[in-house]
């Protein structure tokens, strides 16, 4: 295993799979598109560099294949000043083609099946890693690539609650990994083992066996969701804000308003910016306000990771000055 960046302390420690993104770089169908752009992609290594913009220490755990990809991959984490502590496989490093068939809209095409990063298994947790850390962050994703990245991420939640380290949980439905009856079950066991819990309405529904989108309110699905042991929930709403329950209290939070480009990612910038200010011992209000901005900040700019802001532009969406000299 290698590790790129210096040693990290006490800070958020992140497993999953990164996947290498390529983006048409044309409005339309994939099949004319004149050129692609190649980045990377992974809802664990997104929150991760959102948390290092933001300067506090990030590290993420992962598989990737002896391949350019996989160099890739490394090269933007320690660009990033994530420190990547990688196992690398004889598998290929996986990859998604999004397709942007109309300016408001995309379409993602995965190739992952037998990638490296579905070859995850706990011993690819380091011994002391988990146990340093200030926040384990983990999502509903890495679970559904197989038996190995299940076990891996069970191991994490046990190694964390063993060592009193706060853990984070964003459930991050994919409906191409697994259908929704079978995500429920993992989602209810992830939220009990889970201090903080992270959902978009559609995924709260899921996770809790609800069917209709209108039986239950935002807040009503938080505090459903915190009956399952988490003592934080927040309910992700998109351009509608969100909704946390916190200790009991529940509190609602408005969108930054922005002109979006692209919408993904914006769920994993919200993350990073509400762990990075409870890691830095902010207060609910203002983690959930910064999550607010980072959030914002994600659909500015095309890419998932691209456009996470550092703490001097926190204010760039709120201020109204356009020209910085």
């Amino acid at each position: 295993m290698t590790g790129a960046g210096d040693a990290q302390g006490t800070g958020l420690v992140t497993v999953g799979e990164t996947l290498g993104l390529l983006v048409a770089e044309d409005v339309g169908p994939l099949s004319l598109a004149r050129g692609m752009r190649l980045s990377m992609g992974g809802a664990e290594s997104n929150v991760a560099i959102g948390v290092a913009r933001l300067g506090v220490p990030a590290t993420w755990i992962g598989r990737l294949g002896r391949d350019p990809v996989g160099d890739l991959v490394e090269r933007h984490l320690l660009a990033e000043r994530v420190r990547a502590l990688v196992r690398r496989d004889d598998a290929p490093t996986a990859l998604m083609l999004r397709e942007r068939r109309t300016g408001g809209s995309s379409h993602v095409s995965y190739y992952r099946h037998g990638s490296a990063g579905s070859h995850l298994c706990p011993e690819d947790l380091p011994e002391g890693v988990i146990e340093g850390a200030g926040v384990v962050h983990l999502t509903g994703i890495t679970p559904a690539l197989g038996p190995g990245p299940a076990a891996t991420v069970r191991e994490a939640v046990r190694r964390a609650r063993a060592a009193g380290v706060p853990v984070s949980v964003d459930l991050n439905f994919r409906s191409r990994l697994w259908d929704a009856a079978t995500a429920g079950v993992v989602f209810r066991e992830l939220a009990a083992g889970a201090d903080m819990l992270f959902a978009g309405d559609d995924e709260a529904r899921i996770a809790l066996g609800v069917d209709d989108p209108d039986a239950a309110t935002p807040a009503e699905l938080a505090t459903a969701l915190a009956e399952l042991g988490p003592s934080e929930v927040v309910v992700k709403r998109g351009r509608h804000g969100a909704t946390a329950r916190i200790e009991g209290a529940v509190i609602d939070v408005p969108a930054v308003p922005v002109t979006a480009v692209d919408a993904v990612g914006a769920g994993d910038a919200f993350v990073a910016g509400y762990l990075a200010s409870r890691l830095t011992g902010r207060d609910v209000h203002e983690r959930l306000s910064t999550a607010a901005v980072t959030g914002a900040f994600a659909v500015t700019v095309p890419g998932d990771w691209e456009a996470c802001p550092r703490p001097h532009e926190l204010t760039l969406l709120t201020s109204g000055e356009t020209v910085h000299r």
